[in-house]
């Protein structure tokens, strides 16, 4: 695959190239070194593109984690308790989990168990590659990487996701980098409050 484009939000670039250039040298390996070619092996089923063949999110998804894993990035979990008071939330939002149970089920209420999980994390650097469906992007930048930000558990978040040069040859509803990015930008320079990188990537 080729990088494309990419943009920095409140300089997570910039940090990387800074402070972590190695892993942006990683970054962009695994993504020189995934064979778009060999992951377009999805044969659509779709009324209006019936028998042909596109890329598949599986495919290109096994591809990335396969060069992250070789670079020793690792998936992480982030374990919390929820409940119905925003109050509640607020006060244990930076207990660890046991504390934010307690606190909650001491006050009367129902402690849910939730998590977060992001796909590689490395030097406190996280990366999502999404190819799936346009929702998942605005979750990864508005949810998880901020989560794993305010938790400090990272410091950078990026996000890989199809041109739309890539994301054309794929099945309906994949977010792409173009339209994301517009997304992003339309949000405000301080929102989300996490540096990030968005990276556009194609065949």
């Amino acid at each position: 695959m080729r990088l494309v484009e990419k943009y920095s939000h409140l300089g997570g670039l910039e940090i990387l190239l800074v402070h972590k250039p190695s892993l942006w040298k990683e970054i962009q390996d695994v993504i020189k070194r995934a064979d778009a070619s060999a992951c377009r092996t999805k044969v659509s089923k779709e009324i209006r593109s019936k028998g042909k063949l596109f890329y598949s999110p599986r495919a290109m998804n096994k591809a990335i984690r396969n060069g992250f894993e070789k670079h020793k990035w690792l998936e992480r979990r982030i374990s919390y308790w929820v409940t119905t008071d925003a109050r509640l939330i607020r006060k244990t939002l930076f207990m660890n989990a046991a504390q934010q149970r307690a606190e909650i089920e001491n006050a009367g209420l129902k402690a849910l168990p939730s998590h977060n999980q992001t796909d590689f994390v490395k030097e406190r650097v996280a990366v999502e590659a999404q190819f799936g469906k346009y929702a998942f992007v605005a979750y990864d930048l508005f949810v998880k990487h901020l989560a794993f930000f305010v938790g400090d558990v990272i410091d950078v978040g990026v996000e890989i996701l199809p041109m739309k040069e890539l994301q054309q040859h794929m099945s309906s509803g994949v977010g792409y980098y173009e339209s994301e990015l517009y997304n992003l930008v339309r949000e405000g320079k301080g929102v989300p409050a996490v540096p990030l990188v968005l990276i556009g990537v194609a065949p």
